[in-house]
């Protein structure tokens, strides 16, 4: 047993977890540079997935004449919860695994009116080839048992530097606004330390979780129908949408 165990053995949990911070702050302070340098590259690999996402909205709107994303949110991990998630797992601080085993440093989500804008978009990322699928975890088909629902991807992407190509991981979660609105509201209850009846509100959170899958499925369908029975054009109409269609802002 080292001389860390020891004093762990000796000092109560929240002590124990509150030295450990310490540690691991004082470890990133003398890091600095390199630490700085690995978020600046993190904020890069941020940029390039949204600027994919970004021209896959722009041809969308073009092509189809629809646009599937509401919304594009990003982030990068603070140093705080960085801190915090390593502690957790019990990874020891280091550069090597801050990159090899904290893959949700750099994120991105992408907010959807429909379900299956959700995985077209996902195909449409995954499906380029300077992008590398590394894991994929849909808790729209398996959701949370809290009934938490989003698709989460960890991708990398290539990242050209003045001096290197790093190739870097980035967390992309899809989700619909209705989905979003749940998530907001659960993650704001985490974070109340006292929820009189918390239990019955878990609950009640979680039928409401399934309520909106129920609506995001039939306003799906709803659309879906709408597109099934449109009239047929006219020639003349074709030529008028096509016309139309040159007309359209591409940026």
């Amino acid at each position: 047993m080292d001389e860390r165990e020891e004093r762990a053995e000796l000092i109560p949990l929240g002590e124990a977890k509150a030295l450990a911070t310490g540690e691991f702050a004082k470890e990133m302070l003398e890091t600095a540079v390199e630490y700085k340098e690995l978020r600046m590259m993190y904020a890069c690999a941020i940029k390039e997935v949204q600027t994919k996402f970004e021209v896959l909205e722009t041809e969308f709107k073009v092509r189809y004449q629809r646009n599937p994303i509401s919304a594009i949110q990003t982030r990068l991990k603070s140093s705080s919860s960085i801190i915090e998630k390593m502690i957790r797992k019990g990874i020891p601080f280091s550069m090597e695994n801050l990159e090899e085993q904290i893959h949700d440093l750099a994120g991105i989500r992408v907010i959807c009116s429909y379900v299956d804008d959700i995985y077209a978009l996902a195909d449409a990322l995954t499906g380029q080839d300077d992008i590398t699928l590394v894991e994929k975890k849909d808790y729209i088909k398996n959701p949370k048992p809290n009934g938490y629902r989003s698709l989460h991807l960890i991708v990398s992407v290539p990242v050209f530097f003045s001096q290197q190509k790093r190739q870097m991981k980035v967390e992309v979660q899809i989700r619909t606004i209705a989905m979003d609105f749940w998530a907001s509201l659960e993650h704001q209850m985490k974070y109340k330390r006292e929820i009189p009846d918390q239990q019955h509100i878990v609950a009640r959170l979680k039928s409401c979780a399934e309520d909106i899958a129920r609506v995001d499925q039939e306003m799906m369908n709803i659309r879906l129908r709408l597109e099934e029975s449109a009239d047929e054009p006219s020639e003349d109409d074709l030529l008028i949408a096509r016309l139309k269609k040159l007309d359209t802002p591409i940026l």
